[in-house]
């Protein structure tokens, strides 16, 4: 926000341009303020701190410039030329209330369902959605923000606590949002990728809960490999044998009715491609004996 910046000056300036310029650009701005300087010209001075202060605050600009150096280098690392990005950046002003909020979010996350690149938005993984039905440290702040947007923090609780009702909420609204369209050949209208009308019955069906199936399967995905599941006496077995020190290692899962399942504590620390997350210091599993 520009108003909660202080007016920018030499000094500041160059603290902040090697963030997202290369060495030559610095120190070229760095060799124009000082021959400002040495000349005693104030007015050539502040113009050029006036063209960086403009920029400052301004996503259009950052979204500009980030794009076009991430271009030139994917392009000199693939010996490709032209543009990398489909489109210009552009940016939508929307005003903070739940149903424009819940409108956005819905959209967001069920693109990668329009673009066919998964059949439901909690399969890909670098969504909110998905962060927020898995669990975990950023899972935690994926909910909370469903939450406030379903308005269901302003009743005094802890929005985590009610992560039952955001859920269910919020997945009725995907799969209301999400329906497939059939394209029309004849009005040249093109169809879109989404949930088939018995995929959204069954999901009304259920209340938008998931089942466990469901639940486990997006735990497993993101946040479990090498770890144990199993009983709270397994698990914690588990835990004291690698780690030859007595310990409790179990948890509970969240997300669904898992009964008695529980999971090694802490396996969700570093993601799905971590083997060494564990205070049990699992680095190596042993396959499992069935």
């Amino acid at each position: 926000d520009r108003e909660e910046l202080a007016p920018l000056d030499e000094k500041g300036l160059l603290e902040v341009l090697p963030l997202l310029y290369d060495e030559e650009t610095v120190e070229g701005a760095r060799q124009e303020l000082k021959r400002a300087r040495e000349a005693g010209d104030g007015r050539w001075h502040a113009e050029i701190l006036q063209r960086y202060e403009r920029r400052r605050g301004s996503l259009a600009c950052f979204m500009k410039e980030l794009k076009l150096r991430v271009s030139l280098y994917m392009n000199k690392r693939l010996g490709r030329e032209g543009t990398l990005w489909e489109r210009r950046y552009h940016s939508v002003l929307i005003e903070d209330r739940a149903e424009a909020l819940l409108t956005v979010g819905a959209y967001i996350d069920l693109n990668p369902v329009r673009a066919g690149m998964v059949t439901r938005p909690e399969d890909y993984r670098w969504c909110g959605y998905a962060e927020a039905v898995a669990g975990g440290k950023r899972g935690t702040q994926a909910r909370q923000g469903l939450a406030r947007m379903l308005e269901e923090s302003r009743n005094g609780g802890d929005p985590a606590r009610g992560w039952k009702a955001v859920s269910a909420r919020y997945r009725l609204l995907l799969c209301e949002e999400g329906r497939a369209v059939a394209g029309d050949e004849q009005l040249g209208e093109p169809g879109r990728a989404g949930f088939t009308d018995a995929e959204v019955e069954a999901v009304q069906a259920s209340g938008g809960e998931l089942s466990v199936a469901e639940a486990l399967r997006q735990r497993v995905r993101h946040f479990t490999c090498g770890a144990v599941l199993g009983s709270a006496e397994f698990v914690d077995a588990v835990c004291q044998r690698e780690s030859g020190v007595r310990r409790k290692g179990a948890r509970r899962l969240r997300g669904a009715d898992w009964g008695d399942l529980r999971v090694l504590r802490d396996s969700r620390k570093r993601g799905a491609d971590s083997q060494s997350a564990t205070p049990c210091d699992l680095r190596e599993p042993a396959p499992p004996s069935l």
